[in-house]
């Protein structure tokens, strides 16, 4: 499966190259209708068939799809918003080799058991939909037929999650070689149904013109760096995990991300508490080993031998959470900061950014790997308070997320149904594997510990996180409906187990 996602005029360059080596434009307008078909044919094999055509390529790639539906005994039924237009090439032959009548927009009636194909604007349209076309949107969604959107449903820009104006909703969407950035961001994300990417001629070039810059999250991206033991194993070579908590009455949090480090494979898992804690979280853990420590200097030195520290699940939104982080970040330890960890720094992101360059110092100086240590991952309020205002003012959360990581030298995990990873060199990856019943308390504690329990086993840091986030995904998923963030570590027992059975 290809994992790259393209924004509109990467795909216009992929298309571009491909003209290049010899396919011209219309085949890849056949194939792109052709494969419109067939999946609409298999998908919803009965019913009328209602097409909408476009005045753009979108409305020719509907055409050669009303054609091929013909061809498969389907009843066909064309509706075009724009007639006379005037249409391209491709467009024009694809008009003229489609057979029986066409009606206008305007004519447009739909019964129940219709299937339509939205074929009225792709990917490019960068502004609200308007005049027959918004009317039409209206019509099929109020009428709860199924729909088919050819590349992305009509009203949705390709390149973003947001959605301006009236949109189409559809059941499946076929798109082209590879997903764009609206089959992945909410809410333009919800309206694509399933989405299917089909091959019709230019994959092969998808990989040289994004460069990996932004993918969607799968093993494929992360599965090789996984480390599983072998023969001689044993749990100081596994790595050791660290986990902050916070006081007597904040422990559960920090010992959900301890349970979830130990399960996703570190060898040693140590809760360290405040003394007054140590009892409390004493008598809750069992493989999970406990300590406690009495100040940031305290906490520094006892996790020398840490892989990895989680740090912020109830940690506390004070002084003294803030000066644990400011430690462990200019010792060089490599960092997951979660919650709490995140807040400390209120919208001071330069001060996390000036302490990560002092912690990148240190591990060059002791010899240890270069890059990004330190992992944070926020939700979209934590975020905010990080960096206020700059969702709201970024065109994607891709992009303020990549922005974030620059900034701070940090791999930024923004939490949502779009969850974005990104690195501090620009890569990004978008995790759509997962499930809305995440939303549960303690679930992003688990999170949280995942990543921390890979980095301790020496994935670096921005794989740790895209690999925490699917499989995070994955136990969502496994274990489903009414399930509580403490239900994700049997879940999680099967995802693992699954990615370990696929590793030949």
């Amino acid at each position: 499966m290809n994992l790259a996602i393209l924004t509109c005029e990467e795909v216009r360059a992929a298309e571009r190259m491909a003209v290049e080596s010899g396919i011209s434009l219309w085949a890849l307008m056949r194939k792109a209708g052709q494969a419109c078909a067939d999946v609409l044919h298999a998908e919803f094999p009965e019913g009328r068939v209602i097409v909408l055509a476009g005045p753009g390529n979108n409305g020719g790639d509907a055409y050669v799809a009303a054609r091929r539906l013909r061809d498969l005994g389907r009843n066909v039924w064309v509706f075009d918003l724009a007639p006379r237009a005037e249409r391209s090439g491709e467009g024009m032959k694809a008009l003229a080799e489609l057979p029986g009548p066409r009606q206008p927009l305007e004519d447009l009636r739909l019964q129940a058991g219709d299937i339509v194909l939205d074929g009225l604007f792709g990917a490019g349209l960068s502004r609200p939909l308007e005049g027959e076309a918004a009317w039409a949107v209206e019509q099929v969604n109020a009428a709860g037929v199924k729909v088919v959107a050819i590349d992305v449903p009509s009203g949705v820009n390709g390149d973003v999650g947001a959605v301006a104006g009236p949109a189409m909703r559809a059941d499946v969407t076929v798109t082209f070689c590879c997903k764009k950035p609206a089959h992945v961001l909410h809410p333009a994300a919800a309206l694509c149904g399933d989405v299917v990417p089909a091959e019709i001629g230019f994959g092969q070039f998808v990989a040289e013109i994004g460069g990996g810059r932004l993918c969607e999250n799968g093993p494929g991206l992360w599965a090789h760096a996984l480390n599983w033991p072998g023969a001689g194993a044993y749990k100081h070579r596994r790595g050791q995990l660290a986990v902050v908590s916070g006081g007597i009455a904040n422990t559960g949090a920090a010992r959900l991300a301890a349970q979830a480090g130990l399960r996703s494979g570190a060898g040693l898992v140590t809760l360290y508490c405040p003394p007054g804690a140590l009892a409390v979280a004493a008598a809750s853990v069992t493989a999970v080993m406990v300590s406690s420590f009495a100040d940031a200097e305290s906490l520094e030195t006892q996790t020398d031998r840490a892989g990895a520290v989680v740090i912020g699940p109830a940690a506390g939104v004070g002084p003294q959470t803030r000066a644990n982080v400011e430690a462990l970040l200019r010792a060089g330890r490599r960092c997951v900061l979660d919650a709490d960890a995140i807040s400390v720094f209120g919208d001071d992101a330069k001060s996390l950014a000036v302490l990560t360059v002092e912690g990148g110092m240190v591990r060059e100086n002791d010899g240890l790997p270069k890059g990004a240590f330190v992992v944070m991952t926020p939700h979209a309020g934590e975020f905010e308070r990080l960096r206020p205002g700059l969702l709201a003012t970024s065109p994607s959360r891709i992009t303020a997320a990549v922005n974030t990581a620059a900034m701070t030298g940090c791999v930024v995990l923004l939490k949502g149904p779009d969850t974005v990873i990104a690195a501090p060199d620009g890569r990004a990856v978008v995790n759509a594997h997962a499930t809305p019943f995440l939303a549960t308390a303690g679930s992003g504690d688990v999170l949280a510990g995942i990543i921390g329990g890979l980095m301790a086993q020496g994935l670096d840091a921005f794989d740790a996180a895209c690999a925490g986030a699917w499989m995070h995904g994955d136990a969502g998923l496994r274990a489903g409906p009414g399930m509580t963030a403490e239900d994700l570590d049997g879940a999680l027992r099967e995802a693992i187990r699954a990615l370990y059975a696929a590793r030949r």
